[in-house]
């Protein structure tokens, strides 16, 4: 059982990122993890974070899905959680992978207003609606993880609707995210050499980071600050450019990934390079014959994605709403073509990458579960 469970807690730290391209709602980890009457068990457990994860991918019917996770530095030593889990919380914030403070306050409401993303949480905030007004006037900003029938259900807290809703990232929020910004305490996970956050845990690693996928600073009396330190951070310059891609099996949206201007990005069955997109685990019989293990690569030069062929069997480019062989636009190996805004391409039938807001999900939803390996029934999702 222990080994069931540290796999799962594997699954989950592939899900949790402070990369802001890449999150797709924010937590307070120490709430979420004691969210008893989830499961009927004790009282903390680092396992019900991933059963919130497979909730927020069934509701907005995506694979993969990542949580921005404000974690109170108590928690790295609750005694409610087994040795194994403070552990792994302790992991998580030497990566950068979670925010980590000693009063986190209302921190968790400030990345969702700059970042423009949900709150998942049971907290009411009543008392901050003056400086947060869309907790009022969107209520799907802030939903409440609550048991259900297949696993937990969101419900939100003022007005209609129950599925978390995003917003756009506040004037400020853009502002701050188009600089880098570097922490003067040795050794900051979060704004050190390479910034925080990462998109699976194969590609965690403090400082090796792009330092595009920085955490949005914390604002304190209009001066940025690192929320760990609390210590005014010093303007390293622009941010690099980025844009966000997805990867799309089926009608299903199985990944996004950040392409930034440092470097290039390969996709296909399973390249060989370093931050490489895999497929293969997608794949039927017959696609996984015809892609190749690099299959296609991005670059991003100017503002412009530009994608290069770099198969045995070629691939294809499908314009906005294009459905018909007749209107893909072949791309042969070693062949370039700027990806235009709406622009797909596609490397086998089915098999598509795009900028993640203009692939729409349309196909009957079967998430890859990170609670998969969790060791009782009670804990996993139902099989279809």
């Amino acid at each position: 059982m222990r080994f069931e469970i540290s796999k799962v807690l594997d699954a989950i730290e592939g899900r949790v990122c402070t990369d802001p391209s890449l999150a797709r709602a924010v937590i307070d980890l120490a709430e979420v993890i004691r969210y008893q009457d989830i499961d009927g068990g004790r009282p903390a457990s680092l396992l019900r974070l991933g059963m919130v994860i497979d909730a927020l991918s069934r509701e907005l019917e995506e694979d993969s899905v990542q949580v921005y996770a404000v974690v109170h530095r108590a928690l790295l030593s609750d005694a409610d959680l087994t040795s194994n889990e403070r552990m792994v919380v302790r992991r998580w914030a030497d990566d950068g992978l979670v925010e980590v403070l000693d009063n986190p306050g209302d921190r968790m409401l400030e990345v969702a207003d700059l970042l423009g993303l949900p709150v998942l949480s049971r907290v009411r905030f009543d008392g901050l609606r003056g400086r947060f007004p869309w907790l009022v006037e969107q209520p799907g900003r802030v939903v409440a993880p609550v048991p259900g029938a297949g696993g937990p259900v969101f419900i939100a807290h003022v007005g209609g609707g129950h599925s978390p809703v995003a917003g756009k990232r506040s004037p400020t929020g853009a502002k701050l995210l188009a600089r880098q910004w570097r922490c003067p305490e040795s050794g900051c996970a979060l704004f050190g050499g390479g910034g925080g956050g990462g998109a699976f845990a194969d590609l965690a690693g403090g400082a090796d980071r792009s330092p595009a996928a920085q955490p949005p600073p914390a604002l304190r009396n209009g001066v940025p600050t690192c929320p760990r330190h609390g210590v005014r951070l010093g303007d390293a310059g622009p941010r690099p450019r980025t844009e966000v891609l997805a990867v799309r099996v089926g009608g299903l949206v199985r990944r996004r990934f950040v392409l930034s201007e440092e470097q290039p990005i390969v996709a296909g069955r399973a390249p060989e390079q370093d931050g490489g997109i895999m497929l293969g685990q997608w794949l039927n019989d017959e696609a996984r014959r015809w892609i190749s293990r690099g299959h296609v690569r991005f670059e991003l030069r100017v503002g412009e994605v530009i994608v290069t062929d770099v198969s045995t069997n070629g691939s294809g480019i499908r314009p906005a709403g294009s459905m018909t062989e007749s209107e893909r636009i072949p791309l042969a190996p070693q062949q370039s073509r700027v990806l235009g805004e709406n622009d797909m391409v596609e490397l086998y039938p089915g098999v598509q990458i795009g900028r993640a807001e203009e692939l729409p999900t349309g196909a009957p939803f079967t998430p890859t579960s990170v609670m998969a390996e969790a060791p009782t029934m009670a804990m996993r999702l139902p099989r279809p």
